[in-house]
């Protein structure tokens, strides 16, 4: 039985001359922050706790639902790791339907998909798009089959069709960091594009090259050239299972950099990989579908000739918050969920009662989204303090630890979307979080004034 990890363990302010001196120096620190300019419309937060008494050093604000960005992050891994298991590993099927004659598969190729992220991810040297179409390939030679009489398929219908969270914007869902979850991945859900200004400002720019060729994907480049300095301003605008992805805003004339947007359908994209692969190693198909546009009903049992393995979670935990991929956060909160269809809801469901369990109010976590992506996710730092705290104590603590980012030489996960900035995380005896909202001014100079902030534990 799980030991109950009440909120109450660390609401206590500590008593000792040492935590009563960081107090107060964290008292006068904070009260000249929160009265600096730049938050003159904002709301703050802070919350440092003691890692071994779990008694509260200092607190502000830390019962107020703000919107924690990326931050959240944070939960979602120690949620997955606690539920799932640090050694936890998605797998993916490789079967074939009907019987093979000779050489001539008469039946299908299908890939069952159960939302591993990594799926011809370069982040690991097992997992990249041409290791896994060599290994579906040579699955397939391993049978003799030169023809196959049928098609091949991805099966991503073991997840609900919903890729996309309810409170993401528009503006996110075409571009690399707003790509939607799908029971098969493939690229880690995005390509990458590559663009030539024009000589002045106001022109069209050129595109110049496209990562991946597909098809069934159409680009409209409705790019402007930006003035010199404006940077990358540029996003795609496209939905789940589309088949257009338009191209926004201005790039800047003196700008040489590739951009990645969302692939809006990445099991049909794998099938259209496997597919080519295929036919370019003599191996003909009468075509390529996924379950998720082809309504047809098909028996889509068969003899599974290779089962593909992502890395263990704790590889995977490390890859999400040190580098803050969306994707993998949306992955896991489907990956916990125990509704039929995995569903986005049903995740978050799991997620909340997993720390309800433990002594969190669930309305603490009032959220949208694995990834903090969604600007209306809701959580107070008190919860952030006490789910860090938690996991402080767990047996996969370590590969949890050692995901956090180094920032300020001090181990945190950030958080930054609109007007949003905020930090968790661990420094020597402590765990930390701190989180403004709506604030004023550039990000840069507001996170300099944060770092200042927790210096303090130092």
């Amino acid at each position: 039985m799980k030991k109950i990890f009440a909120i109450l363990l660390i609401s206590a302010i500590g008593n000792s001359s040492f935590s009563q001196s960081i107090t107060d120096k964290l008292k006068t620190a904070y009260a000249a922050f929160s009265k600096d300019a730049q938050l003159k419309y904002a709301t703050s937060s802070l919350i440092v706790t003691d890692r071994n008494t779990n008694k509260v050093i200092f607190a502000q604000n830390e019962n107020v639902g703000l919107a924690p960005a990326s931050t959240l992050k944070t939960v979602t891994s120690a949620t997955a790791l606690a539920i799932l298991g640090e050694d936890f590993q998605f797998k993916t099927d490789i079967l074939y339907t009907g019987s093979i004659s000779g050489n001539t598969l008469n039946g299908n190729i299908v890939i069952k998909g159960n939302g591993d992220p990594t799926l011809g991810s370069d982040r690991f040297s097992t997992t990249s798009k041409d290791i896994v179409l060599e290994k579906i390939l040579s699955a397939i030679q391993s049978k003799g089959i030169k023809k196959v009489n049928g098609e091949v398929i991805a099966d991503d219908g073991v997840w609900d069709s919903q890729s996309i969270s309810e409170g993401w914007i528009w503006q996110d869902m075409g571009n690399y960091y707003g790509a939607g979850s799908s029971a098969i991945c493939w690229g880690e859900n995005e390509f990458e594009l590559r663009f030539k200004p024009a000589t002045s400002t106001g022109q069209d720019v050129q595109l110049l090259s496209a990562s991946v060729q597909y098809p069934f994907l159409n680009i409209i480049n409705e790019l402007k050239t930006g003035d010199s300095g404006t940077g990358d301003q540029v996003y795609g605008y496209s939905s789940p299972y589309s088949s257009v992805v338009y191209l926004r805003g201005t790039y800047a004339v003196n700008l040489n950099k590739a951009i990645r947007f969302s692939l809006p359908d990445p099991a049909l994209a794998f099938v259209y990989d496997v597919s080519e692969a295929l036919s370019k190693n003599g191996i003909s198909t009468k075509g390529y579908k996924t379950t998720r546009l082809d309504t047809s009903k098909q028996n889509l049992q068969g003899t599974v000739i290779l089962s593909i393995q992502s890395p263990p979670l704790k590889d995977m935990v490390y890859h999400f918050n040190q580098k803050s991929l969306n994707l993998y956060g949306e992955q896991m909160l489907r990956a916990i969920a125990n509704d039929e269809g995995k569903t986005i809801k049903g995740g978050i469901k799991s997620l909340q009662n997993h720390w309800q369990k433990l002594g969190i109010d669930k309305n603490t976590l009032n959220i949208y989204d694995g990834s903090g992506l969604a600007p209306a996710n809701r959580v107070t730092s008190a919860t952030m303090a006490n789910v860090l705290k938690w996991a402080d104590g767990q047996p996969w603590f370590t590969a949890y630890l050692n995901s956090f980012p180094l920032y300020n030489n001090m181990k945190m996960k950030s958080g930054t979307i609109g007007d949003v900035l905020a930090y968790s995380g661990y420094h020597k005896n402590y765990c930390f979080t701190i989180i403004v909202n709506n604030y004023s001014g550039t990000t840069s100079a507001m996170r300099q004034k944060m770092f200042t902030l927790l210096n303090n534990l130092k």
